[in-house]
């Protein structure tokens, strides 16, 4: 990027930084400024509350996808320290059987079933293997997913295809086959999303259009069994130190292999989990995690222009930007 278009976008980033201060002013939010711009009182909490004692989910059964690393992972191993029974899927059945042994030797219960939710068959064989086994289930987290770094001039539509498959699709499955289970428990669906589910993120259209997907799938589903107790939590992680972002599809469809982002100073996959499980006790029906990722989704709410281009601005910062 040239110097000009530095500074404009500078300038325009401090813009509404500076209004967004001048909005709120530490934790004491100005209700005349909001009033005279018409903006709705946002509900900004400081920091996300988690679970302080063990054994909250004893004989809950818990189904986990994209388990095998990351926020799954870490999902898995918070859920068993709190007593729940985990059922972990994911293709890399290894793996699971890793984690499946390290949950028993802490003291936890784990059954690990080899899934891949792009393929309907395995995700009814997920639900029924887990039925067979413990006779219910009390949650299904969706969160198996995969990225992608590729304008879309450039694209496969191979790619596009590949992340609606697994992130969206993946979840329409299992969801479908585990409904019956959950609503006879009054259960919890969990669908993890992203920032980039309420906003845009440029490089990465697949990924967006997956998790904007889900986010519309899954509050109609709230609605649509509101009236016989089920319960729909969306998660909109910003960005979490995993290796999603080693594993992104590039144009061709091939994984990336290396992080464009300093992973350094991201939320842990670890602390998403345990604000994931707190909310998942409380029966909560949205999460946006991060500080800047409240703030984003915030200002493209209310100021969509200037934050469309703070977002530009802020992937063109990356190493070897696509813009």
């Amino acid at each position: 990027m040239n110097t000009d278009r530095i500074k404009e976008y500078d300038v325009i980033k401090n813009t509404a930084m500076n209004k967004f201060k001048e909005l709120f002013n530490n934790t004491n939010i100005n209700k005349d400024l909001l009033k005279k711009y018409n903006i709705p009182m946002p509900k900004i909490r400081k920091r996300e509350t988690i679970i302080t004692k063990t054994n909250k989910f004893v004989d809950k059964v818990i189904i986990i996808t994209g388990a095998s690393s990351g926020i799954g992972k870490a999902c898995a191993f918070e859920f068993a320290a709190n007593g729940a029974k985990v059922v972990l899927a994911a293709r890399r059945i290894n793996e699971l059987n890793k984690i499946e042994n390290e949950i028993k030797m802490q003291g936890g219960e784990a059954f690990s079933v080899k899934t891949d939710v792009k393929n309907i068959g395995d995700c009814k064989n997920l639900i029924y293997k887990t039925i067979e086994k413990h006779r219910k289930i009390d949650v299904l987290i969706n969160n198996a997913g995969i990225s992608m770094r590729a304008i879309f001039e450039d694209l496969d539509l191979s790619v596009i295809k590949e992340l609606m498959d697994t992130n969206f699709y993946g979840a329409v499955y299992c969801t479908k086959f585990a409904l019956p289970f959950l609503l006879k428990q009054k259960g919890t669906v969990i669908g993890i999303s992203s920032i980039s589910g309420l906003t845009p993120l440029p490089g990465r259209t697949g990924y967006s259009a997956s998790k904007h997907a889900m986010v519309g799938f899954l509050n109609t589903l709230r609605l649509e069994n509101i009236k016989k107790g089920l319960n729909v939590l969306v998660v909109h992680p910003g960005f979490t130190s995993s290796n999603i972002r080693n594993v992104a599809l590039n144009k061709l469809g091939m994984p990336q292999k290396e992080s464009p982002r300093n992973e350094e100073g991201m939320m842990t996959a670890e602390r998403v989990a345990q604000i994931i499980a707190k909310a998942t006790l409380k029966r909560e029906r949205d999460l946006i995690l991060t500080q800047q990722g409240k703030l984003v989704v915030w200002l493209h709410k209310n100021f969509p222009g200037i934050t469309d281009r703070i977002i530009l601005y802020e992937i063109s910062k990356e190493p070897g930007s696509l813009f």
